[in-house]
């Protein structure tokens, strides 16, 4: 058995499994540090490691030789490793405490809040049918139809700061038609 790791490449391209164990022997250490360093815990370093040599071993007859088996190897084990912090943060779960309440707080599922729910879009819905006109224009395109303030204005005819003044103002009435109580802490406050 080669112990040069040219020669087990070599052997391991010709189809040599015994050649191709050798070369993880002789590697791992190394592959494992890499990929410890990239993802920061032992279990994903293991499963990165081993995705790495299970790459090279699938990819080995496009090895040409060109750099160093080594570094092939760390490039390959670095790729694992982007592909498996990227896959891991798009999956990531918060931890639940044990104290933590499992609620449903979506107002479809509680017919309460659902309730609760109609309930306010029927005020905001009325609050909104009473603003003025003008008023009533920029709230449901700003709000409503979520156009940029720019648009607003050109649909209008009107200046951008037009645009914002008058979706200010709206905003103000439907918050003391909605929630008089807020002005009137505001009005003790000053």
């Amino acid at each position: 058995m080669p112990t040069d790791v040219a020669e087990l490449v070599a052997a391991a391209k010709e189809g040599d499994r015994s050649a191709f164990d050798e070369l993880v022997r002789q590697t791992y250490a190394e592959t494992y540090t890499l990929a410890y360093r990239l993802t920061g815990n032992e279990e994903d370093a293991r499963d990165v490691a081993q995705d790495a040599y299970l790459r090279a071993f699938r990819g080995l007859n496009r090895f040409r030789g060109d750099a160093q088996f080594s570094t092939w190897l760390y490039r390959i084990t670095a790729n694992c490793a982007a592909t498996f912090m990227g896959k891991r943060a798009r999956n990531r779960h918060e931890a639940l405490d044990e104290d933590t309440p499992l609620e449903d707080e979506r107002p479809e599922v509680d017919p309460e809040r659902r309730a609760h729910s109609l309930d306010l879009r029927d005020q905001l819905g009325a609050a909104i049918s009473e603003l003025p006109p003008k008023l009533r224009a920029v709230v449901v395109l700003r709000d409503i139809y979520d156009l940029p303030h720019e648009d607003i204005a050109a649909e209008l005819g009107i200046s951008v700061a037009a645009a914002k003044v008058r979706l200010h103002r709206a905003r103000h009435k439907l918050r003391s038609t909605l929630f008089p109580e807020i002005d009137e802490v505001e009005a003790r406050a000053v």
